[in-house]
């Protein structure tokens, strides 16, 4: 079993960790009412997504999400949340610094506390314990998104982190289906908090397999990216499947994956299986991806 592989697996008790950790302190993270910005790079940014769109679902306030690189220095937040596994992302540490001088009240989610990220952000919350040997990002982001959601407490229409980490187990334990393991091509779809989820899903078969994946909101799939549906094409919805959808992939041949009685988090860590096995399955190791590092640092 590959590292990436065994890390994956260890998702269900990280986030029931996760949970406990909310519910036991919650320092610096958003308080309701706040206009709150979330920020990262790559996967982090991916987080952030999802996490701004349930923190508006449960009522909590607007929040947006941004890329730490094309952060809007003209716009005004009570609070801005960072999610930067290794503490030293270039983009990330910059942003924090000009925040700082700015006077927003800033926290930081780090699977490294013990790095430059502990003097740039105001509070730390390490989920060091959730931090990962591999290259390609999995338990630390779905675990940094889970103590978030745990902290928002109750989100309509959405699963505990309890169910989800139940949820996930199955989807560990499931074998992956052929059909998925053996496509070309696979397009990621999601709506709301999972459209963060479709992008990480994408970025996972890249990174690990060098594979063709797009990733769309939902609704915007008929409007342009069905076109490279096809036969051997997968088109995987994170959530439930907007009305119609279904049909549409039908009918030009492709394959629609969904699983909508699962949490949509615990459908991610399928994805991140399947990067993992079409990685090997085209001899590539998933634990030395190609052309990345575990953080990018840029010269000054």
């Amino acid at each position: 079993m590959s590292r990436t592989a065994a890390e994956i697996a260890t998702q269900p008790a990280c986030w029931r960790r996760a949970a406990d950790a909310a519910a036991s302190s919650g320092e610096g993270l958003p308080r309701p009412g706040e206009r709150v910005a979330v920020t990262g790079c790559g996967t982090s940014w991916f987080m952030a997504i999802a996490y701004a769109a349930l923190r508006e679902a449960a009522g909590q306030g607007e929040t947006d999400a941004y890329p730490s690189s094309e952060f809007p220095s003209s716009r005004s937040y009570d609070r801005v949340v960072a999610i930067t596994r290794s503490g030293t992302t270039t983009e990330v540490l910059d942003l924090l610094g000009a925040l700082r001088g700015r006077g927003v009240p800033t926290v930081a989610l780090t699977g490294a506390p013990e790095t430059p990220v502990r003097d740039a952000a105001d509070v730390v919350v390490a989920l060091d314990w959730a931090d990962e040997e591999s290259v390609v990002q999995t338990r630390f982001a779905t675990t940094a998104l889970a103590f978030l959601r745990a902290a928002l407490g109750e989100v309509p229409g959405v699963k505990t982190v309890a169910e989800a980490a139940a949820d996930a187990e199955e989807a560990l334990a499931e074998p992956l289906p052929d059909t998925l393991t053996g496509a070309e091509q696979w397009t990621f779809l999601g709506r709301g908090w999972t459209y963060g989820l479709a992008l990480e899903a994408g970025l996972k078969m890249r990174e690990a397999a060098g594979a063709w994946t797009e990733a769309y909101p939902a609704m915007e799939y008929r409007h342009g990216p069905i076109s490279i549906t096809g036969p051997g094409r997968v088109t995987w919805v994170f959530g439930d499947v907007p009305e119609g959808l279904a049909e549409d992939v039908a009918r030009v041949g492709g394959t629609l994956w969904a699983h909508a009685s699962a949490d949509p988090v615990a459908d991610l860590v399928r994805a991140q299986r399947l990067a993992v096995a079409v990685a090997e399955a085209r001899g590539f190791d998933p634990d030395r991806p190609r052309n990345l590092t575990r953080s990018v640092i840029l010269s000054s």
